[in-house]
């Protein structure tokens, strides 16, 4: 008898599907729109579905249809969410206050407060603390609310802050004086959460109004608002922020594979550019001393570190190598110290913090796979480096080694409340080649005493895109799975930066179908070593990921019990076509230009809502948050639809629409364990019925 059924018996949480009286799905009226390029036509019966109002009656109908629908048809797992909800909020304390960070004599800290959903942003100087921000008072007659940043000025007396109420990532920006606890009447809608403070100075960054790239810098002051910087070409994303050294207001532009950083000294001068941009050159910056350093891929793929005098900035005519280009490890990051230099490497998969003084050495690691970060290290004098470090059965701590002596301090560990024993659970990374010879990594934990070979449900989850790494990161409400006898993989698939640049080059553009293959062969991989039992293998994906997941299910649904799509990105080809969405034109790095014939026709050919057939499909849950800036609602939305209309066979096919929500769900911690109990819930109640 395998492990899952036994628990799920005892739980009452998997009745079969066929015993359950299915409600009637709803299905969407089609209209005939024909979308034409290159003189190819696409016909999307679904595109009406779309409204930028968001205020069509009959679109809200679809969709309250779909949620009433999701609801009666998970009706029978009301218990089974219930259970998990409070397995998952109960494993948390009901208070939590993070390491503080000293800036400016003051010990700046965030705190959960009994009963409270959000954080309390104080800061404490010779044991008197003050309140600066209490998400739990902002937050209240808002559906949604989010604080984005906050920053404080110089003179420690106001403080600048970016709050969101809707969910699509257009912040107001207000300013407080922190002695009265007033507002003052500066405020300013449709900005970024990115500020900086100069003097007396406030900069900040709007938004443009269709397609919400930030793209004009302001300065405020005295309450004048002076545009210091547009920025012209789509494709770029613009932040502003101040220097370490305080010296400077940095102006970064970024696309996906470029950079121009302008620079404000502290007297507010006219803007200069640190280095124009060039194709397909990235570079960062820190300023330390009479130097700026730059890690930059300029004739390195992987990334090296230079450096460049504060007179010579302009031309790399001038720049000297501090860390040479390497081919097998990637540089990620780093700091500078006045007697130290830290460098962030990464090489097969994980990342090492590696010191630089009198003597070169690394801090050790003894998980087998894990996430490992710098943290806030405001003060360039000390020989204390603060990183974070966790593993997939090792809740996150915030240490801080000290580099003159090599010995590393827990500051603090994240409790989990309950029974929780670290040594119950076991962590593995292993290698499988894809089907092109490519050798690619897997992260996995389990339950020792629940785990047999061939038997467990797998619950499987990748990313693979923007070049962002998928860590092996503890998460307490795995906890969920894990107990339950699941083995939790991550497939670090191509598109990510796993395993180096390269790793991103291979896994976007016209290389992008790595990622799909990597994922579908690494399933078949965790299936063939007896990780997972091949009748209960669910896949997990979100935004880039939902596309993965939207790809998968059109190539091998064979493989998988079922499929949880978040927010998924899955009319790419339209979506790519239209450059009034916002993000479109940022995003022909990463995906293509369809406007291109070579690529659109390989955009079509993936596209998960463009290849939905008449086939067999897994069992699918599909979230997406109407208010939704980065994957529009109604991306998901149309594609349920059509799924509905061609699959051939009676799975679960649900979509669950947060109509209050945007990209990143709900921001209160309780709603977002509700939506982890629906996700779980789905899962649990699918096992051993293929």
């Amino acid at each position: 008898m395998r492990v899952i059924l036994t628990v799920c018996i005892l739980l009452g949480g998997c009745t079969s599907e066929r015993e359950q009286s299915r409600p009637t799905a709803p299905v969407a009226h089609t209209e005939r729109t024909v979308l034409s390029q290159h003189g190819h036509e696409r016909i999307d019966p679904y595109y009406w579905i779309r409204d930028d109002s968001r205020q069509s009656q009959r679109m809200l109908s679809l969709l309250e249809q779909e949620n009433a629908y999701t609801q009666a048809a998970m009706s029978h797992t009301e218990a089974l969410q219930a259970s998990l909800f409070n397995e998952i909020s109960s494993r948390l304390p009901s208070t939590n206050k993070t390491v503080p960070v000293i800036r400016s004599g003051y010990e700046y800290f965030e705190e959960y407060v009994p009963g409270g959903q959000y954080p309390v942003y104080k800061r404490k100087k010779q044991g008197a603390e003050e309140v600066l921000l209490d998400g739990n008072f902002l937050s209240k007659g808002h559906e949604y609310y989010e604080i984005g940043n906050f920053n404080v000025s110089p003179d420690n007396k106001l403080l600048a802050f970016a709050e969101d109420t809707l969910g699509r990532g257009q912040y107001r920006l207000r300013i407080k004086h922190i002695g009265s606890n007033e507002f003052l009447s500066d405020e300013v809608e449709n900005v970024s959460p990115s500020l900086a403070w100069a003097g007396i100075s406030l900069f900040y960054v709007k938004k443009h109004p269709q397609t919400l790239l930030p793209y004009q810098v302001y300065r405020l002051s005295a309450g004048q608002h002076e545009l210091i910087y547009t920025e012209s070409d789509p494709g770029f994303y613009t932040r502003v922020y101040t220097s370490r050294s305080q010296q400077y207001v940095v102006i970064s532009t970024t696309s996906s594979n470029s950079t121009e950083i302008v620079l404000l000294d502290a007297e507010q001068a006219t803007p200069v550019s640190f280095l124009p941009r060039e194709p397909r050159h990235e570079y960062h910056i820190r300023h330390h001393g009479d130097w700026f350093y730059v890690l930059t891929n300029w004739r390195a793929k992987n990334f090296r570190l230079m450096k460049v005098a504060t007179r010579d900035i302009g031309n790399k005519r001038h720049w000297r190598e501090v860390i040479s280009h390497r081919q097998d490890v990637l540089l990620e990051d780093f700091e500078v110290f006045d007697d130290y230099l830290v460098l962030m490497e990464r090489t097969q998969g994980l990342s090492r913090i590696r010191i630089q003084g009198e003597e070169d050495h690394y801090i050790e690691f003894s998980d087998p796979t894990y996430s490992v970060h710098l943290q806030a290290n405001p003060n360039p004098t000390s020989s204390k480096l603060r990183y974070s470090y966790t593993s997939l059965t090792r809740p996150l701590g915030i240490y801080e080694y000290d580099m003159n002596s090599g010995q590393s301090s827990l500051l603090k560990v994240n409790k989990v409340s309950g029974n929780f024993d670290v040594t119950d659970y076991e962590s593995q990374r292993y290698f499988f080649t894809a089907r092109d010879g490519t050798r690619v990594p897997i992260s996995l934990v389990y339950r020792r005493d629940l785990f047999s070979k061939d038997q467990n449900a797998g619950y499987i989850y990748a990313y693979g895109a923007y070049g962002r790494s998928t860590d092996a990161a503890f998460q307490a409400r795995r906890l969920s799975l894990l107990d339950r006898g699941f083995v939790v993989a991550i497939v670090h698939v191509r598109g990510g930066e796993e395993m180096g640049r390269q790793w991103y080059e291979d896994g976007r553009l016209l290389r992008k179908k790595n990622t799909f293959n990597d994922f579908i062969d690494g399933t078949r991989s965790l299936i063939a070593e007896g990780y997972v039992d091949e009748d209960n293998v669910f896949a997990v994906g979100a935004s880039a990921g939902g596309l993965l997941m939207g790809v998968v299910i059109n190539e091998a649904p064979e493989l998988f019990t079922g499929v949880v799509a978040h927010v998924p990105f899955v009319d790419v080809l339209t979506t790519m076509l239209d450059e009034s969405i916002p993000l479109t034109s940022q995003e022909f790095t990463e995906w293509g230009d369809p406007n291109r014939r070579d690529h659109y026709e390989y955009l079509l050919s993936y596209s998960p809502y463009d290849q939905v057939k008449a086939q067999t499909y897994p069992n699918l849950l599909v979230t997406t948050g109407l208010h939704d800036a980065q994957v529009q609602y109604y991306e998901p939305v149309k594609w349920v639809s059509r799924l509905r209309r061609m699959k051939t066979n009676d799975k679960l096919l649900l979509l669950d629409i947060n109509m209050n929500t945007g990209h990143a769900g709900a921001t209160d911690r309780y709603s977002r364990y509700r939506r982890d109990a629906l996700e779980y819930a789905f899962i649990v109640n699918l096992v051993n019925k293929s």
